[in-house]
């Protein structure tokens, strides 16, 4: 969301350029720059409109009936777009979950949004979910997930691939800590990758687990897209464990 001219455009050709190479999943929030990111989104999608599935985010005080309903057709002008591919509660407000789920599945049936999901919530807040009309209809949970952010899988994790729930993992290299991680660094030189492809392959090596780096770059970008390239073996994942280990022991949802 460059405010000059020059970073502006190499934003919006970043994303030209994710939709050339087959990128379409294009993450935002309503919430980013005040709108400012969805509508930079909007003038790089214009014309390709569908080739890219848009997600956005409510803020949580606008989750309400009245709120939701007019989150979203600001996003929905700021994107240049009629319709939003999957619309998610950006984390647990005070706005009963009832509520947001009402008004969620009012906007399907409009056509406003084709999905809905949360993002940030815990396994207390999924089960609570799972109670209210509509809430076990969500189509993902987006949350913080990385090799460095692992606590997800001690209950959350499995508690939403029972119920075929979708994590989407922001986040992925840790805010770039893990591109420069020392040890990861010499996993990721053994194996021919760079660090970062070597923190984004060990995700997709999970089919559940949609992955969502962030880059306003296009060489940034080619690289993301070359942990497609690196298809982790057992040996290799087991390694990582050993330099990232996995929880022992419930902890609190971490946030970002």
């Amino acid at each position: 969301m460059g405010e000059d001219r020059a970073t502006r455009a190499e934003e919006i050709e970043t994303l030209r350029l994710g939709l050339d190479l087959g990128a379409t999943l294009i993450d935002t929030a309503e919430m980013y720059g005040e709108g400012r990111a969805e509508q930079l989104i909007g003038q790089a999608v214009a014309g390709r409109r569908d080739e890219a599935f848009l997600v956005s985010k409510v803020y949580p005080h606008n989750a309400s009936r009245e709120g939701a309903v007019a989150a979203c057709d600001r996003s929905l002008r700021r994107l240049r777009t009629d319709r939003i591919d999957l619309y998610l509660l950006h984390w647990r407000g005070s706005v009963p979950l009832s509520e947001t789920m009402e008004v969620f599945i009012t906007l399907q049936q409009v056509g406003k949004i084709r999905y809905y999901g949360v993002s940030n919530l815990d396994i207390n807040d999924m089960q609570e979910l799972w109670t209210v009309p509509g809430g076990s209809a969500v189509a993902t949970n987006q949350l913080l997930y990385n090799l460095a952010r692992r606590g997800i899988e001690w209950d959350l994790l499995p508690w939403l691939r029972e119920r075929h729930v979708l994590v989407m993992a922001y986040s992925p290299i840790e805010q770039a800590e893990l591109a420069f991680h020392r040890k990861l660094a010499n996993f990721a030189r053994k194996y021919g990758m760079t660090p970062a492809q070597a923190a984004l392959a060990w995700l997709l090596a999970n089919d559940d687990v949609i992955v969502i780096p962030k880059t306003s770059r296009r060489e940034r970008l080619k690289e993301n897209l070359g942990a497609l390239d690196h298809r982790l073996t057992t040996t290799q994942l087991a390694e990582l464990d050993r330099l990232f280990p996995p929880p022992t022991r419930t902890r609190p949802l971490e946030m970002l």
